[in-house]
């Protein structure tokens, strides 16, 4: 395996063991469920936006290694952005996770979601968290399904 596979396990698994901002935020302003019935991952995406902001974004919920580090990894990314630059995000993340080019420049840590797209079945797993934070954004009320 290489340095940088190597590096890119290591994140994936520190996150999906520790991962930040798994917890709910106070007087959230947005919020959406998600769920993939494949493998049973659930999330609930809570945020606080004022002036524009995302100023706090948590998750709760359960999920694979892959769904937990991905929901960390966001979450982390996504504090301090505007809706927009969210939506320009998530069409990067979901380029990176289908499609076989190098990772864009401004993706940071989560670059390391690429060799995700070598599993189909586990695209689903690091995209629940994203399109869960979309619906929330949104303000849809029905749950998001991978499926």
């Amino acid at each position: 395996m290489s340095d940088l596979s190597d590096l890119y396990q290591e994140t994936i698994i520190d996150h999906s063991k520790r991962p930040r901002n798994k917890a709910a935020v106070e007087q959230p302003t947005h919020d959406a469920e998600g769920y993939n019935p494949l493998c049973g991952d659930r999330v609930r995406i809570q945020l606080k936006i004022v002036n524009g902001r995302i100023l706090g974004v948590g998750f709760q919920g359960s999920g694979c290694a892959i769904s937990t580090a991905s929901a960390s990894l966001m979450t982390e990314a996504m504090k301090g952005k505007t809706p927009e630059e969210v939506e320009t995000a998530f069409g990067k993340f979901h380029q990176l996770l289908t499609e076989d080019r190098p990772p864009a420049a401004d993706l940071g840590k989560l670059a390391v979601f690429s060799g995700v797209r070598e599993y189909p079945m586990r695209v689903k797993c690091a995209t629940l968290a994203w399109h869960t934070l979309r619906a929330a954004l949104r303000g849809e009320q029905q749950a998001v399904s991978t499926e």
